[in-house]
């Protein structure tokens, strides 16, 4: 559920670095934590209203398309 405290805290990201395997790499931290924080962004724009309905989304591929 959104959080009205955005961003990625400290505590989150050591708990997702700790539920990767331990042969994870660098590049593996850095991938979860990247997907963490764009899903934050993505609730924080649901919540805020900045963001395109599926249906308007539909409309303007189908424009695009013509």
């Amino acid at each position: 559920m959104y959080n009205s405290v955005m961003g990625i805290t400290k505590d989150n990201a050591i708990k997702a670095i700790q539920e990767l395997p331990d042969d994870a790499t660098y590049e593996d931290i850095m991938e979860k934590l990247y997907f963490m924080e764009k899903v934050e962004a993505g609730l924080k724009d649901i919540h805020e209203g900045a963001n395109v309905s599926h249906e308007e989304v539909k409309k303007r591929i189908h424009r695009w398309l013509k």
